[in-house]
């Protein structure tokens, strides 16, 4: 017995080791941490279980039958984070270069499908070369599977990327059809061809960091969500971030306690909207100021900043929060913050997760390369997002709220349940100025008519109370009162029952 438990120790210490020291050196030697130091960091203390630690691949050819290590170049389980479970794996580069093979493959398929029967979040670190050559299309097949996975848990629990070294060719689809991608500055990187055949078919010139690092794809592609300075804070902040999701679409949204009242007031955004229409403020300040405890997690802080998103914290329960960004192109929506919002919106409604939503939009961004970009079907995806969710919705129109934008922006018209307006909204198709230049075009050429009717028209509509008059805005409330009425609304909200007509599934104008 005793030879038997020395031998199951021994195998455990191999597989433990990977690639051995020096893979393990020179990956310390990148700025890198292994497979399983990332673990340590991520999940809670001894709550690591493994599986398949034995696995081996079962290819002959190109000498591989020679070369085998435990693991196969992925460790996989399960562990808790903050006390909440959560399924696992993790690539490892040292061992292969991470490469996935046919057993591979199925030691993650293995957890997927755990993960979808107990309802729990799947958090990959990914750190792979890629598929491995020496076995051919059973690592294609392999792949091919954890993408019909990928799919098949899409708005049924939380999919979680952490890119942590190379992912590309094939391998970047099964992170892109994640929900949420976070990468490491200046070791991760993701693209579908490399720099050496992008030079051999175009001609361009081109390092992997600008054609696919983390800087590229959080501020010009838009394909990631969030880039870390290094392994350990990606990991600490990952730790942070599960904790404002549920655990499955079956599961409300987590409850941390707080000690932050929910009928707190804020004089300070009495004096948020400056006086002059056409002078920016900051939108995170009302955001921060009407959360819990300022703690606010915002997704894709560097791409399409003209739209903010992230997760916050109302009366200890996660909310999702969509706000224009006056900063930014004057808080216009165009392409990529359509695109961007529309996704956050749908991710909420997938979880239960209540969505709130800060309006200050003159409109979409016009322009012809926004037309020809096609800014009708991409705006109409934030549009289709807002309409189909049935998770509850308050709206808090804080200035302008102008033409289709004031529509798209959740508003009473796209099934919202509260809408609110500041004193300082204006709710209208158009600004003052452009309206009575197309109402009176006959005074163009007499400036002192032109603006007495452009006050008339701000005084008669480039208000709030046209709107709610008509009860399309439920009430015209203090800006020091934000979230005491917010937080009464989703208190009323939060046994709401809603839905949409049986269906296959909608067809959003991708």
């Amino acid at each position: 017995m005793q030879e038997i438990l020395k031998r199951l120790d021994e195998q455990r210490a191999a597989a433990r080791l990977g690639g051995g020291r020096r893979r393990i050196d020179a990956q310390h030697a990148k700025g890198k941490l292994t497979a399983r130091e990332r673990l340590e960091i991520l999940l809670d203390p001894g709550s690591f279980e493994e599986w398949d630690m034995f696995v081996e691949h079962r290819s002959t050819e190109f000498g591989m039958a020679e070369s085998r290590i435990p693991g196969d170049g992925v460790v996989t389980g399960y562990g808790t984070i903050n006390g909440r479970l959560v399924f696992v794996f993790s690539q490892d580069f040292t061992v292969f270069g991470g490469s996935l093979s046919e057993a591979h493959a199925e030691k993650i398929c293995k957890v997927m499908d755990q993960a979808m029967k107990v309802g729990a979040p799947v958090i990959g670190l990914n750190d792979s070369g890629g598929a491995r050559i020496q076995e051919g299309v059973a690592s294609l097949a392999g792949y091919a599977d954890v993408f019909q996975r990928n799919v098949e848990a899409s708005g049924v629990i939380p999919q979680i990327s952490l890119i942590m070294g190379p992912c590309a060719g094939g391998a970047v689809y099964s992170p892109a059809m994640t929900d949420f991608i976070f990468m490491v500055k200046d070791t991760s990187y993701m693209f579908v061809t490399g720099p050496d055949v992008v030079k051999t078919v175009t001609h361009e010139t081109v390092t992997q960091e600008e054609l696919g690092g983390a800087v590229t794809h959080t501020t010009r592609s838009g394909v990631a969500d969030l880039a870390f300075e290094n392994d350990v804070e990606a990991l600490l902040e990952l730790r942070r971030f599960i904790d404002f999701l549920p655990a499955s679409n079956r599961a409300k949204p987590p409850v941390r306690p707080t000690t932050d009242p929910g009928d707190r007031e804020e004089p300070s955004l009495d004096t948020l909207v400056p006086a002059n229409p056409n002078k920016p403020y900051d939108m995170k300040e009302l955001i921060r100021k009407v959360v819990d405890d300022d703690d606010f997690f915002e997704i894709q802080p560097n791409f399409a900043k003209n739209i903010i998103v992230g997760f916050g914290r109302m009366e200890g329960s996660t909310v999702g929060i969509v706000a224009n960004q006056p900063m930014v192109l004057a808080g216009c929506l165009d392409i990529d913050s359509s695109r961007k919002a529309a996704r956050f919106v749908r991710f909420c409604d997938c979880f239960n997760i209540p969505i709130v939503t800060f309006v200050d939009v003159p409109g979409f961004l016009p322009g012809t390369a926004q037309e020809y970009g096609g800014i009708i079907k991409h705006g109409a995806k934030l549009l289709f997002a807002y309409a189909e969710a049935t998770v509850p919705k308050v709206t808090v129109i804080t200035r302008k709220a102008y033409g289709g934008a004031y529509d798209v922006m959740a508003s009473k018209h796209l099934r919202g349940d509260v809408n609110f307006a500041w004193p300082t909204a204006e709710i209208a198709v158009m600004g003052p100025k452009g309206a009575v230049e197309i109402i009176f075009r006959q005074d163009i050429g007499d400036p002192a008519k032109i603006e007495a009717r452009t006050e008339e028209y701000r005084q008669r509509f480039a208000n709030p109370f046209v709107a709610a008059s008509r009860g399309f805005i439920d009430d015209v409330i203090m800006p020091h009162g934000t979230r005491r009425r917010v937080c009464r609304s989703l208190a009323m909200l939060r046994d709401k029952q809603l839905k949409n007509p049986w269906k296959k599934h909608s067809n959003i104008p991708l």
